[in-house]
């Protein structure tokens, strides 16, 4: 059977740049097994299978994957097929804001999409409470696996896991030269983290509201262009540690290292006294075409 399948570039507006992602709009009826093995083939860091909501409250239900694994929730891959199927028509297109509900696996979740002259413009995507578990990890195991030393961490600030959907490792580092310097084992990485967290978010804060940051993988593809659900985190993590005050906008650049150049922006709220935030970007559908199954 032949389905169809778009790949976007999300978190920028420019094509080639942003973190790649497959979306394949007909996803209804693959097993997990086979959703697995296409992942696997789009060798992409997530590839969406949006389907038909089990319930009637969400528009969409979008099980995400990675080439290894299924995950919860994921931001560039919710902020990119959410972008499309606006695109495509699915979300009514209106001047001004349509806010939708979502299904993941992360249950159900409100996204906006922004439009002007009948085109999207932007989505946001509102995460889950933010969690924090304090990260017993030691710190020179941490800096040789990222390739750097243990002078390089940000010893101001702790090393912590949040989850605002899926759980990160936020890695503060001194400046954003070290940043640059990283050469991340993922073996290593994965040995360090121990399950604990998909990937080591590393980041540098330019100023109060400008953080540039690296997403270290723990599997073969090493390293995220942008990375909306640990960009959620940081920005909880920054409110809860007195570096960003609520509701403020916080400017993620990602993917530079890599010459994929993404721009995430995070707000972050607070819901009967937890933190809640809030990620938007765009996209550029930059493929399409289908694939049997």
């Amino acid at each position: 059977m032949k389905r169809h399948f778009y790949q976007l570039d999300v978190f920028t507006d420019k094509p080639l740049a942003g973190n790649p992602l497959a979306v394949i709009t007909d996803g209804d009826g693959l097993t997990t097994r086979l959703m697995q093995a296409i992942a696997r083939e789009m060798n992409l860091a997530e590839t969406v299978f949006v389907q038909k909501p089990t319930g009637n409250r969400a528009l969409a239900r979008l099980r995400i994957f990675t080439t290894k694994t299924e995950l919860p929730l994921a931001g560039h891959p919710v902020i990119g097929t959410w972008f499309l199927l606006a695109q495509l028509g699915v979300v009514p297109a209106q001047e001004g804001s349509v806010h939708i509900l979502q299904q993941t696996g992360a249950g159900i979740l409100p996204v906006e999409i922004a439009f002007h002259d009948g085109r999207p413009v932007r989505v946001a995507m509102t995460q889950k409470q933010a969690e924090f578990r304090a990260a017993r990890i030691d710190r020179g195991a941490l800096a040789a696996a990222l390739g750097l030393s243990i002078r390089d961490l940000d010893s101001s600030l702790p090393l912590e896991f949040v989850s605002t959907g899926i759980f990160n490792l936020l890695v503060p580092v001194r400046r954003r030269s070290a940043l640059r310097k990283i050469e991340a084992n993922p073996p290593a990485l994965r040995r360090v983290l121990r399950d604990a967290a998909t990937m080591a978010y590393c980041f540098a804060a330019e100023n109060k509201n400008t953080v540039f940051a690296r997403g270290m993988l723990t599997w073969e593809i090493g390293e995220d262009a942008a990375t909306g659900s640990a960009a959620g985190s940081l920005g909880a993590y920054l409110v809860h540690q007195g570096r960003l005050k609520l509701a403020t906008p916080l400017e993620i650049h990602q993917g530079i290292e890599m010459r994929r150049p993404s721009r995430i922006r995070v707000e972050v709220l607070a819901q009967h006294g937890k933190l809640v935030p809030r990620v938007s970007g765009t996209a550029v559908t930059i493929m399409e075409g289908f694939l049997e199954s």
